[in-house]
């Protein structure tokens, strides 16, 4: 039987292929923002419209709710009781300007959410602010802020600091941070950019208040310092995004970072300095306030010693402030001074040895009436302190050694 023929065309027609099972095709779609509840587009609209730390405002909130406050300002509604007519036509016209989806999309461009009182984040130590309590926090990090809250440190000081200032922020931070503990600042120059670059050094935890934006580092100085707390810890402000701070943001700033904390060390602080506005806001928040000394002659110290006059207590490391605001339990280690050998001698031997004269030879009955002892037990204890080199003997009688002397007015033991 033959083959069957083949016919080949030469001028073939372009063969298009069909799979027979085509896979299915996927379509990729943008993941769709959270959805937002309008309590919250409430107080981030207000945040828009009321400046932080408004005790008034605040009041409006409480009493009122987050929705009648925002229909009212947004509606050009009856003025809230507390203010002029001059300032509630100051807020409607903020509120006019006010976008708050828009500020939610600016901050989730830049990693941030807005965190306000009731979420699971939030820090409830926070509202013990009463009416000053933020609207909401800005929030960009991974960590939660209210676990990390939880045992936290504040660490603040001058701008203008010394050498001294910035070596024992730094210390104090790195030493916090290696016990567990998260050292919140505000991000300015001087002793807050110590405390953080000290608890980052450390491998530790770090949160920077700002006063401003989180979107917008400040100081511009700044910027790398705030990026790298950003990728390793947290930055937070109640200020919506692309806003500025102003010099009555700053202090109104630090009641955040009194409240967050367990207590505040001031480093290095004159006496009109800002960083006392955060230890007084501890003061009346029940927190602990700590200060660390420095000369007395120093203006930048004045502040800090003031406080410590009053009811602020000393500290001069990691361990005394962790005994301040950690567990029952968490003490610092005694602080004593070197032990001697002296030290280590029995109560007669040392009355004997401080019995010996300085500059001669003395005989054991002298010795005796010195010590007020008798003389075979100032002989037996010459014997003693011969053989542990304190002694020796020259014909009848005894004289310190050339080394016990020096160590005696050095300080340092005699072998």
């Amino acid at each position: 039987m033959s083959d069957p023929a083949v016919t080949v065309d030469p001028n073939p027609d372009p063969t298009v292929t069909v799979d027979p099972n085509p896979a299915p095709t996927v379509t990729v779609r943008p993941a769709p923002a959270p959805t937002v509840d309008q309590d919250t587009l409430g107080r981030i609209f207000l945040g828009r419209v009321i400046e932080p730390g408004d005790e008034v405002g605040g009041r409006w909130v409480r009493e009122f709710g987050v929705g009648e406050v925002v229909r009212r300002v947004r509606d050009g509604g009856e003025a809230l009781p507390g203010v002029s007519k001059a300032r509630w036509a100051g807020l409607m016209a903020r509120g006019a300007r006010a976008e708050p989806e828009r500020d939610l999309a600016q901050a989730r461009a830049a990693g941030a959410r807005f965190v306000p009182p009731g979420d699971p984040e939030w820090p409830r130590q926070l509202d013990d602010l009463a009416d000053a309590r933020p609207l909401g926090l800005w929030v960009r990090g991974r960590p939660s802020l209210r676990m990390w809250a939880l045992r936290s440190v504040a660490v603040v000081g001058a701008r203008a600091c010394t050498e001294y200032g910035t070596h024992v922020a730094a210390t104090l931070a790195a030493g916090l941070a290696e016990r567990g503990w998260v050292v919140v600042s505000g991000g300015a120059y001087g002793i807050d950019a110590a405390a953080h670059r000290g608890a980052l050094a450390a491998g530790g935890a770090t949160v920077a208040v700002l006063a401003g934006g989180v979107d917008r580092p400040y100081p511009r100085g700044h910027t790398t310092l705030i990026e790298r707390i950003a990728q390793q810890g947290l930055v937070i402000g109640e200020l919506p995004p692309g806003d500025h701070p102003t010099p009555s943001r700053f202090i109104l700033r630090n009641r955040v970072i009194a409240a967050l904390t367990r207590g505040t060390v001031v480093v290095e602080a004159a006496c009109r300095s800002g960083s006392l506005a955060t230890a007084r806001a501890a003061q009346r928040l029940g927190r602990h306030t700590m200060g660390v000394p420095g000369p007395v002659t120093s203006a930048l110290c004045a502040g800090v010693h003031e406080l410590l006059r009053g009811e602020a207590t000393l500290v001069t490391d990691a361990a005394e402030v962790v005994e301040l605001v950690g567990d029952m339990g968490d003490l610092a280690p005694p602080r004593r001074g070197p032990v001697l050998p002296r030290d280590l001698l029995t109560p007669a031997a040392r009355t004997v040895l401080a019995a010996l004269p300085g500059d001669r030879a003395s005989p054991a009955g002298e010795i005796a009436a010195a010590a007020r002892t008798t003389p075979d037990e100032a002989i037996a204890r010459l014997y003693e302190l011969r053989a542990l080199g304190y002694v020796e003997r020259h014909g009848d009688g005894w004289k310190l050694t050339r080394q016990a002397v020096i160590s005696a007015r050095a300080g340092r033991p005699p072998c």
